[in-house]
């Protein structure tokens, strides 16, 4: 089984400014067939996360898709500020 969190947290540790404040969390889903990620940052580091119209995001997004077929179940990643 893959580790997801850690995963992602090597993803968007390098595009934020202070990434020692950011976090990753994994979430229950209600969904037995989904994985629910949250990605905790300061709200600059956010905003670079998720880019000029959700770009940034789609793009992490699509990352981790080639885990969830790994692990076939679907990944939802969302973004909140600390």
């Amino acid at each position: 089984m893959i580790d997801l969190e850690k995963v992602l947290l090597n993803i968007v540790k390098p595009i934020c400014s202070d990434s020692e404040g950011v976090m990753v969390k994994q979430m229950e889903s209600l969904n037995d067939n989904e994985i629910l990620l949250y990605v905790y940052a300061q709200s600059e580091d956010i905003a670079r996360l998720i880019g000029r119209q959700g770009t940034m995001a789609n793009s992490i997004r699509q990352m981790l898709q080639v885990a969830s077929k790994i692990e076939k179940k679907r990944i939802t990643v969302k973004f909140e500020a600390l």
